[in-house]
Order: C-alpha cells, then structure tokens, then sequence
C-alpha cells in the first residue's frame, strides 16, 4: 500500500517502472487479500465450513490474480528489457498511452483467463465429500472433490497455462537474457554487480513464482497430491507478495529517496519556507 501511495503522490515516481510497479503490488494486495483473512477468520472463530458460491468466487479472485500477476511480471521484464538495451527510445516505447493499455491487458486477461474455471466449477457436482482439503478454495482441491468428468476443464487450464503461463514466462527469461548480455558490456565492475545483483533477485523471484504455480496447475488430476500441494501453495500465497516489495521496491535508489521525502516531511509538518 506505501509503494502504490508514493507512485500515485510523488512526481519523482511517475515513471513506466514504478507504475508497473505500483499495479505488481496492487495485485500483490488483492492476491493475498481473497485467501489469508478467511484462513485467519476461520481459525479465530473456528467456523470453517463455506457457501459453494462463496468458495468458487474465492477460486475466482485467486486464479484471476494470480494470472494476472503472470503478466505483470512479464511487462515489467520488457519495461526493464527496453531501458537497459535500448534505452534512448525508452520514454518513446513505453509512453503513458502504450503502459496503460499494456497494464489494462494484463488486468483483463487475467480475469479473463479464469471465467471457464469458476463456469466449471460452480455447476459441477460434488457427490464424494463436502470436506475440502486444503486451506482455501483451491481448483485442484475442487476437482478432487468433483465426481463430474474433469478432462475439458484440464484441457482448457494446459492450453491457458501454455499461453499464458509458459508464454509469460518465456518472454520474461528472454528478456533477462538480453539484459544479462546488456550487462556483460558495462565496462565499470561495481556498475556491473550492481546490474547483477538486481536481475539475479528478480530472476530469483520470477523462476520461484512461475516454478511454484505451473507445477500446481499444469498436471494430471490424477497426479495431485493435496498435501503436497497445500505445501508448494504456502510458498507463493505467503512468501512471494512478501518478498516482492523488498526485491522490487525497497531496494531501489528513487524509491527510498521518496520515503525520506514523506517521513521528513510527517515529523515536520508545519515547517514551510
């Protein structure tokens, strides 16, 4: 929330990689909102039992984002593909027209993308059990469930995770490989560990996510295993959007300038010039 509130208030922000970005950690928020506070509220209350409405829009709202961010992490691989190899057209490339539109398709698809899961789903009958074992509303967990027959919908989810997963990802890796092969080129050593440094982190962070959610998604339902499953989950429902903004955010020059700025600014409020 302090990375979207100081890339919509501070003019030094206002640039293509913060409002990437600023959207990465909306989706962030959103991500982790639809499933931490119901696991949170179902344990303080003990009450764990869920409307099949309800859980097929938890469903929803996960894959959607989930996607979503696929695709963010793929425009913010080009935004920093197009300013480090290419950076003298950089403002003419990613003008304010071509990100908004790039960053609406992202949103779009992503909600998109998820319509024939949640369609699937909710009309599917659930005749073995109504125990769901996992600890959210999870599409595996619910196909494990279904006594309808599942093929076309694993069908629809390879060839989504094919265009929209593996396409992603593969764009963002090669990406990576022209700025790692930019980089190589800097003749100053410490400017070159620094670029390292930085892509070696998003790399890091882009092969875990994308690693982590193929894996779940892109198998046989025969081949689930829920109890491992709930364990490869924990890793990008929790520990990715913590990450994220150390990674992306807080280890970046112009950001934490703007974070002096505010705080300087909050402990003195009534000084003016």
């Amino acid at each position: 929330m302090l990375i979207v509130f100081l890339g919509c208030t501070c003019r030094q922000l206002q640039k293509p990689m913060f409002f990437f970005l600023m959207n990465l950690s909306a989706a962030d928020i959103c991500f982790s909102s639809v499933t931490l506070p119901w696991i949170i509220t179902s344990i303080l209350l003990n009450n764990r039992t869920i409307s099949l409405t309800s859980c097929v829009m938890q469903m929803y709202g996960f894959l959607s984002f989930t996607s979503s961010e696929f695709l963010l992490l793929s425009a913010m691989a080009y935004d920093r593909y197009v300013a480090i190899c290419n950076p003298l057209h950089y403002y003419v490339t990613m003008n304010k027209r071509f990100c908004s539109g790039f960053a609406a398709g992202c949103w779009l698809l992503g909600f998109a993308d998820t319509v024939p899961h949640a369609w699937f789903t909710l009309r599917a009958c659930y005749c073995r059990s109504n125990r769901l074992n996992h600890f959210f509303c999870d599409l595996t967990a619910l196909l494990k469930m279904s006594c309808s027959e599942t093929h076309s919908i694993e069908r629809i989810t390879y060839v989504e995770g094919a265009f929209l997963g593996f396409g992603p990802f593969v764009l963002t890796l090669t990406s990576y490989v022209f700025i790692v092969n930019t980089i190589l080129k800097i003749q100053s050593t410490e400017g070159r560990s620094k670029a390292f440094s930085t892509c070696s982190s998003h790399l890091i962070i882009v092969v875990i996510f994308y690693g982590t959610t193929l894996s779940m998604y892109m198998r046989p339902t025969s081949t689930f295993s829920l109890e491992v499953n709930k364990i490869i989950t924990l890793i990008y429902v929790m520990i990715i959007p913590l990450i994220n903004p150390v990674i992306y955010s807080l280890r970046n020059r112009e950001l934490n300038q703007a974070l002096k700025i505010i705080f300087q600014f909050s402990k003195f409020p009534g000084i003016s010039r």
